[in-house]
Order: structure tokens, then C-alpha cells, then sequence
């Protein structure tokens, strides 16, 4: 890296807001990956993959460590790549290329190679697992040649971390009693650093891109995760300055208990997403008042076989029974794309994220979305939910008013509230044709914005226009909340979007009734509504619409409702 710093800020997308003033520290170097070497004899080859085998466990094992001493989100990513250092179709592959003649290390990468390229092959989320298997590949070459373990280094005092990317490992064991901020040159923000540093509440900016390298490690940084800047040369004295402000802000939030109001009294549903039973349970136990997403296909993804109405009905309960007295909003199976699961019986696409994702498996299988909404249904009547605490069911990728009214229809049989999300842009657009046949509609910006945009979601160096705040993205928006105002359907945001508290009072402005997000969210996004009135909202909407670009429009929405 060069020792020579920027004399301008270097420009990222913000994903949790927040002021970190420290001295920078990088990421420990990955292993230098072997590219081949000699052949291992085969009476050699059998000790050679016990010695894999004994370096894979060692690594999982310490992974396994951490999980345990790690809560939520980041106890659960842990566990997982855990699980994927043992995984038999890797270790599988490894053994395959020992067998080969070829050693431990250089087995482990070519196996790895092989998955990698499988996983950017099927795009979107599958894609930004190949930062898992990356990852694992390290730790174990590390392991096996006696090296440090890559990744996280040791501090003993207050830093910023720099990376090129963060795995989902390193981002759930971080130390944030010394760690106060994060900056990565690759990501976005819906990657696995993202969503955990928002568990965290750790100021963070995601790709930064190779500007980031010309800052040295022991160089003084300002990082401000809202506004997705990071700074060598602040005036330390401004600096400090603006940490006390945020440290006030963070005990402010700290404090706040709900339900959110603007200063004024207009009222805003805050609520939770979630993907299983425990996430419920946490969500619960913060001011989120109910659940306005509940990611079904997360459950089934390991799933080989569809589970029948009553297994399927035994985990719907687990989320529902967290909420006993309030709303729960259950997404349809939003499989395809970037998340396939085997039983849906989907065929490889060139294009699979406008593909058959989505409400659009059912059109040839509707019998899989009749079951699903039977368990949906039967876990309702077993927990005896009624109108105080109204089971909602939502379509995902809906694009048509045809559509709309064949799954309304199947909801009101079974006695569900029928709703969408909002994700195409055809179903913004088309948003007073849609909303007859529903009783709500919610806006997933992370697709609508991917969509809008005409740009990968997962692409680093596409997150300029994968940004939420984008003025075209937030355009849509108003005009589904004009439509719901003229329809009486309400309209919710359950998108990353809504975990951002100056983005959540843009979208109050436009119109919107609740926003859903990560338990850890919501308190930051009450806090902030509850310091400005309605009317100020209204105006940093306008000003949001009116801007040319994303950091334009974050810029005029921060002076307007931060001064």
C-alpha cells in the first residue's frame, strides 16, 4: 500500500450510519494459494488426507468455538460455515483430487474451485457464497501449512478495519469493544457484512473500491457509515466532535422504547424480518412490534424433498407463536434465482433472476403453494389467531392484477389476508390495477432496486446503482404509496431500505404505514422518526425525488433532517 494518503474522502455506500475516528487496520493476508507441485506418492496419498482431514476438523472446530460464544445472526453464520468446513461434498472432492496424487493444499483449492465455480454460475446470493468457500479454502491451506490464520487481526486498542472483503466468519466474530468501524473495498449492502455490521450497530461502508488500498494501516481515519465517506486528514478536534454527537445519538436510540411516532404523533408500524423461529423469538424481545417479512424459503433451502402440510405447519408455528397478539406478514416461497431449492423442481436458466423465481413457480405447480398456504393456515387455527393477531401472506415477484387476483383468491380460502410484495417494477407501475384484489402491499426494495436499476444486487462494482436511495427507486415508491392512499391498501417496505433511519423518514414522507427490517434496526429507525415531524419527512422526500443521483439525494435529505 502506498504511503502517500487521499487528500479528498474516498466514497463508499454507507449501510449503517454512525462516526468511527481511529487508527486503520487491514485485514490479515489470505495464504498464497499453491498452483501445483509434485505428485504424492501413493502410498503416501491416505496419511495425506488424514492430514486434510485433521486441519479441516481443527478449523471447524474453532469456528464452531466462536459460534458459541456469539449471539443471533452471528452465532448462526458461524455454526454454518462450520458446517460447510465439513460438508461431504467438498470434503468429498478433496479426497478425490488426494487420491489423484496431488497434496493436501493444492486438493483443497481445486475442490474449492470446482464448488466456486458451480456458485457463480447460479448468480445472486449463490454467488456471494463463494466468499464462504474462499474463506474456508484459506483456513484450512493456513492450517495445514502451520501458517496464522487469516482474517481478523489481534487489537488491543479502538480501530477501523479495513478489508478487501469481509467473510461471513470474520464479520460475526468481531471484536467490537476495539473494532468501532468498517470499511471494505468490495460487498454491498445486502451482503453478509452489511446485514451483520447492523446487528453489531458498527459504522460501516461497503465497496469502497481500490481507492481504499492507498490508505496505510496506523493511519487516522474519520468513517461515516451515513454518509459513506472515509477521511485521513479531519481536524481531529471536528472529529472528536462528531463522535460525542454519535455516541449521544447511539444512547438516545439505547433509550427509546416505541411505538414510533413522529414528533408530531403520526404513527409508523415498525416490524421485523425474520427466517425462523428463533430470529421471531429475538425480534420479540426488542421494540419491533410484529413481523412484517418471514423469509419461508430459508427454511427448506438444505431441503431434498417438499415437507408435508403438518412439518411445514410445525415451523410456521415456531415464528407465529413469537408474536401471539400481533401481526405476522409469511412471504411465499421465494425460491429460484439466487435461492433454489431442490423439490420446487426448477429447471437451470440463462437468466434465473428474471426467471421462474417466486409466485412464478406456482404457475405450473400450483399444488406447492396450495400447500404451502394450508400449513400457513393450520399453524394459524392451531395457535388460534384471530383478528388481534391477523396471519398475512404475501406474494413474491407478483407482476400482473391476473396474478394478484388468482392468489388472493387461494388466500381468502383459507381465510389469509392476501398481500404482495411490490418488487417489479411492472407492479409499481400497474400499482392501481394490483390493489383491488389485495388487502396489503409491500415494497422489497433490495429487488425493485436491482430491478429498476438494471443491476445486479450482488455486484460490488454495481453497488452505486444498487442503492436504495436511488431518486428512479424511490419515485416507484411514491407512487405505489399514492395508489394505496387512493385504494386504501396499506403499504409497508420490508427491504434494507427501511433498516436506514434517514431513508426511513424519506419513506414515511412518501407515504408508506409500516417498515420492516432487522429487530437490531428498529430502535435506531424509531429514535430517528420520533426527533422530526411529519411535515419535515414530507419535505426530505421531495427533496430525495428531486435529486439527481443516490449521494445527492443523501446529502439533501441529511442537511434537511440533520442540519
Amino acid at each position: 500500500m502506498s504511503a502517500s494518503s487521499p487528500s479528498v474522502p474516498v466514497s463508499g455506500t454507507g449501510v449503517v450510519p454512525g462516526i468511527a475516528y481511529a487508527p486503520v487496520v487491514w485485514i490479515r493476508p489470505r495464504p498464497e494459494l499453491p498452483k501445483g507441485g509434485e505428485a504424492v506418492p501413493e502410498e503416501h496419498r491416505e496419511a495425506e488426507y488424514e492430514r486434510f482431514q485433521s486441519a479441516a476438523e481443527t478449523v471447524a472446530q474453532r469456528l464452531e468455538n466462536r459460534s458459541e460464544q456469539a449471539e443471533g445472526p452471528a452465532a448462526e453464520v458461524l455454526k454454518a460455515t462450520a458446517g460447510m468446513v465439513r460438508d461431504r461434498g467438498w470434503q468429498k472432492a478433496v479426497r478425490k483430487n488426494v487420491r489423484g496424487g496431488h497434496s493436501a493444499e493444492y486438493s483443497v483449492v481445486t475442490a474449492t474451485d470446482k464448488f466456486v465455480n458451480m456458485f457463480e454460475a447460479a448468480g445472486g446470493v449463490m454467488a456471494e457464497r463463494t466468499m464462504d468457500l474462499k474463506d474456508i479454502r484459506d483456513r484450512v491451506v493456513a492450517e495445514l501449512r502451520g501458517e496464522p490464520e487469516p482474517g481478523l487481526p489481534q487489537v488491543s486498542k479502538e480501530a477501523v478495519l479495513f478489508a478487501d472483503d469481509l467473510s461471513p466468519a470474520d464479520t460475526a466474530a468481531l471484536d467490537t469493544t476495539h473494532i468501532i468501524g468498517l470499511v471494505t473495498e468490495l460487498g454491498g449492502p445486502t451482503s453478509h457484512t452489511a446485514i451483520i455490521a447492523r446487528q453489531l450497530n458498527l459504522p460501516c461502508i461497503v465497496a469502497a473500491g481500490v481507492a481504499l488500498r492507498n490508505i496505510s494501516a496506523g493511519e487516522v481515519v474519520l468513517v461515516d457509515g451515513a454518509l459513506g465517506t472515509v477521511t485521513v486528514d479531519a481536524d481531529p478536534e471536528e472529529a472528536r466532535q462528531m463522535v460525542a454527537e454519535s455516541r449521544s445519538r447511539a444512547e438516545a436510540i439505547a433509550r427509546w422504547v416505541g411505538p414510533a411516532t413522529t414528533r408530531d404523533g403520526h404513527r409508523v408500524q415498525l416490524l421485523a424480518n425474520v427466517q425462523d423461529g428463533n430470529a421471531a423469538r429475538i425480534a420479540a424481545s426488542s421494540q419491533a412490534e410484529g413481523i412484517g417479512l418471514f423469509r419461508t424459503e430459508l427454511c427448506f433451502l438444505n431441503a431434498t424433498e417438499e415437507p408435508s402440510v403438518e412439518e411445514q405447519a410445525e415451523v410456521y408455528s415456531k415464528v407465529l407463536a413469537a408474536y401471539p397478539e400481533s401481526k405476522v406478514v409469511v412471504r411465499s416461497l421465494d425460491a429460484g434465482s439466487d435461492k433454489p431449492i431442490a423439490y420446487a423442481n426448477m429447471s437451470e436458466e440463462e437468466n434465473p433472476a428474471l426467471g421462474v423465481r417466486g409466485l412464478r413457480i406456482a404457475r405450473d405447480n400450483e399444488a406447492l403453494l396450495t400447500r404451502q398456504l394450508d400449513a400457513i393456515a393450520l399453524a394459524s387455527q392451531k395457535l388460534g389467531r384471530g383478528e388481534q393477531a391477523p396471519t398475512w401472506v404475501m406474494a413474491p415477484m407478483l407482476a400482473t392484477a391476473r396474478e394478484a387476483k388468482w392468489f388472493a383468491g387461494l388466500c381468502q380460502e383459507r381465510g389469509l389476508t392476501a398481500g404482495a410484495m411490490i418488487e417489479v417494477p411492472a407492479a409499481a407501475l400497474m400499482a392501481d390495477k394490483i390493489m383491488p384484489y389485495l388487502d396489503f402491499v409491500s415494497i422489497g426494495t433490495n429487488d425493485l432496486t436491482q430491478y429498476t436499476m438494471a443491476a445486479d444486487r450482488m455486484s460490488p462494482q454495481l453497488a452505486y446503482l444498487t442503492d436504495p436511495w436511488q431518486p428512479a427507486v424511490l419515485r416507484l415508491i411514491k407512487h405505489t404509496c399514492l395508489e394505496g392512499k387512493r385504494t386504501g391498501t396499506p403499504v409497508g417496505v420490508c427491504g434494507e431500505a427501511a433498516a436506514d433511519p434517514l431513508l426511513a423518514c424519506v419513506l414515511t414522507g412518501l407515504g408508506v404505514d409500516s417498515l420492516s427490517a432487522a429487530s437490531t434496526a428498529v430502535a435506531g429507525v424509531g429514535a430517528q422518526l420520533a426527533e422530526v415531524d411529519l411535515e419535515t419527512c414530507q419535505k426530505a422526500a421531495e427533496a430525495a425525488l428531486d435529486s439527481s443521483g443516490a449521494q445527492e439525494a443523501r446529502e439533501a435529505v441529511r442537511a434537511i433532517l440533520l442540519g
